[in-house]
């Protein structure tokens, strides 16, 4: 089984996977046009994930597909999918607010999804996220709190996230400073096709995905 990975903006990322002879389609963070930024105007689900309750995250209307909606902690099977929320808080003007982490196991591949953490990771978070193969890291707010959870959890890939484009609104900060401080070998593709044996077996790697579909 292979995995298809596309960046959209912001926490946006679709997955698609074979599972079986069915295929699923995996949104998270869908955001408004109010962030400056577009969704594609055909983007479907099966299974929507929203980290938090802010318009960058949670944009419902522009998904369609009659998806499966998960927006808080929990364990949920869907379509083959196993999806797992867990309770943390995103750092947004200064002020705490819920966020949640999702795990998804799909096929024999573990992805986390971090949506706006704003806090280094407690022992019970990093718990639940260990031996993710592939990590959606936020880089755009606190680069060193992004660079000791990407340590601690020590992925196979990260796949930045969340980060400055010319054309959204927000004050985020640029990729670059990111790459500079992590320090890992880096490339960059416009969409990132995954199978299990694909994985690198001794060392972090990021892979830059170019916002498209």
């Amino acid at each position: 089984m292979s995995l298809n990975i596309n960046w959209l903006g912001l926490s946006c990322f679709k997955i698609n996977a074979k599972i079986g002879d069915k295929e699923v389609d995996i949104v998270t963070d869908p955001y408004s046009p109010a962030s400056g930024l577009k969704l594609p105007r055909n983007l479907a689900a099966d299974i929507v994930t929203v980290s938090h309750n802010h318009p960058n995250h949670n944009y419902l209307d522009g998904v369609s597909g009659n998806p499966f909606v998960m927006k808080s902690p929990g364990e949920v099977e869907e379509k083959g999918v196993f999806v797992y929320g867990i309770r943390s808080v995103a750092h947004e003007n200064d002020k705490e607010i819920s966020n949640t982490l999702f795990r998804f196991e799909v096929g024999d591949i573990s992805i986390a999804h971090l949506g706006d953490i704003g806090h280094e990771f407690t022992d019970e978070e990093l718990e639940e996220l260990k031996d993710v193969d592939v990590l959606f890291l936020p880089v755009g707010d606190k680069i060193k709190e992004a660079v000791k959870i990407a340590n601690e959890l020590q992925p196979r890939i990260i796949i930045p996230m969340h980060y400055r484009l010319p054309e959204q609104k927000g004050d985020f900060l640029p990729l670059e400073k990111f790459l500079k401080e992590i320090g890992a070998k880096s490339e960059t593709l416009p969409k990132l096709k995954i199978a299990k044996k694909d994985l690198p077996q001794d060392e972090m790697r990021v892979v830059v995905l170019t916002r498209g579909w």
